[in-house]
């Protein structure tokens, strides 16, 4: 597929075929680099220039966190969760309470899955996530997950 000056969009023909990274806003970078760092483990990918911005690695997909006064960008946290991959949910919620983190919910059990939501220094909404069954979750699970995180808000 072609774009209109004549140039490749990509090699199977789909304009987006992929995520390169993910940003959250920060008021202070270098306490988010320390929290995504420190408390959170996650490897330091590289800084952008000069700017108060950093990158963190998850396996799957970069975290971009941008200071965004040096950008010009209004401050306003992300509420709705990156949920983080973990293989042994108990253990992992329990090492991030040890850490410092407070978790906002309760743990979310859909029946096939177990969540549970935290915040960044800045209140950005992450959560640690594990899915133990295949299938869907029945609809009783799914109302006692919504209820928990209503009862949160």
């Amino acid at each position: 597929m072609t774009t209109m000056k004549g140039e490749d969009m990509s090699t199977n023909g789909q304009l987006i075929n992929g995520v390169d990274f993910i940003a959250f806003p920060t008021k202070d970078a270098e306490v988010a680099k320390k929290f995504y760092g420190d408390t959170l483990g996650l490897p330091l990918g590289k800084q952008w220039g000069e700017m108060p911005a950093y990158e963190f690695e998850t396996g799957a997909v970069t975290i971009a966190l941008m200071q965004v006064d040096a950008f010009g960008i209004d401050f306003s946290p992300t509420t709705t969760p990156l949920e983080f991959h973990v293989d042994d949910f108990d253990a992992a919620k329990a090492e991030l309470e040890s850490r410092g983190v407070e978790f906002v919910t309760e743990v979310i059990d859909s029946g096939v899955c177990k969540q549970a939501i935290f915040q960044d220094p800045d209140g950005n909404a992450l959560a640690i996530h594990h899915r133990y069954a295949g299938g869907t979750a029945t609809q009783e699970a799914m109302d006692a997950a919504a209820e928990t995180v209503s009862d949160t808000a």
